[in-house]
C-alpha cells in the first residue's frame, strides 16, 4: 500500500480569498443608521408617548454613518413621517450593519450622540446583558402596574447598557473610532 503525499489543502490566501473576505464584505456593508425615541402629538402629555424607531439613512463606512447621524440630529432633521403634529424626542442613534449587527450606538443629551464604547469582552457583554434584562423585566413590571412613563425610562436605560453590545465583529474598529478627534 502506497501513502500519497498529495495534500488536498489550499493555500491561506486562496482560503482568504475565496471564503473569509466575501463573508465579512457582505456581512458588513451598508451600514443603516436608526434612530430611536419617544414620539407624541404636539401638545400631549409626555406620557402618551410611544417608542418608535426612525432610519435616517445608509453609509458605506461607520465613519460616514457617524457624521450623517450627527449633521441629521444637529439639524433636526429626523421625522416620523408626513404628520407634522406628531413629534420625534430622539434618544439614541444606533449603527448596524446589513446583518442586524451592532456596530456603534450612542445616547442623546443636549441634542449631541454620546457614542458609546464598546464591550472589550464576551464575559462583560454577558454581564451588560445581565443587567439590561433586569431593567427591562422592571419595565414589564411597571408596565404591567399601567406606570408607562416609568416603564419607559427602564426601557431607556436598558437600552443605553445594550448600546455597548458592539458586534464581535466590530468592537476593535468601534473603539478605534472612539478614539479618533471625530468622535470627540
Amino acid at each position: 500500500m502506497t501513502h500519497s503525499r498529495q495534500s488536498h489543502a489550499a493555500p491561506i490566501g486562496a482560503i482568504l480569498a475565496r471564503h473569509v473576505l466575501p463573508t465579512l464584505q457582505s456581512a458588513q456593508f451598508p451600514l443603516r443608521i436608526s434612530c430611536i425615541g419617544t414620539a407624541s402629538y404636539e401638545g400631549s402629555n409626555e406620557a402618551d408617548g410611544f417608542d418608535h424607531i426612525v432610519v435616517i439613512g445608509e453609509c458605506p463606512s461607520p465613519e460616514e454613518a457617524m457624521s450623517l447621524a450627527g449633521r441629521r440630529l444637529a439639524g433636526g432633521n429626523i421625522h416620523i413621517g408626513t404628520d407634522d403634529m406628531l413629534r420625534l424626542r430622539p434618544r439614541m442613534i444606533v449603527i448596524q450593519d446589513c446583518d442586524q449587527g451592532l456596530v456603534l450606538a450612542g445616547t442623546i443629551r443636549a441634542g449631541i450622540i454620546l457614542w458609546q464604547q464598546p464591550v472589550a469582552s464576551d464575559a462583560e457583554a454577558r454581564q451588560i446583558e445581565t443587567e439590561a434584562s433586569k431593567l427591562r423585566g422592571a419595565a414589564f413590571a411597571a408596565a404591567g402596574r399601567g406606570e408607562h412613563g416609568p416603564a419607559r425610562d427602564y426601557r431607556y436605560r436598558a437600552g443605553q447598557l445594550e448600546a455597548r453590545l458592539v458586534d464581535a465583529l466590530w468592537r476593535e474598529t468601534a473603539a478605534e473610532l472612539l478614539r479618533l478627534p471625530l468622535a470627540a
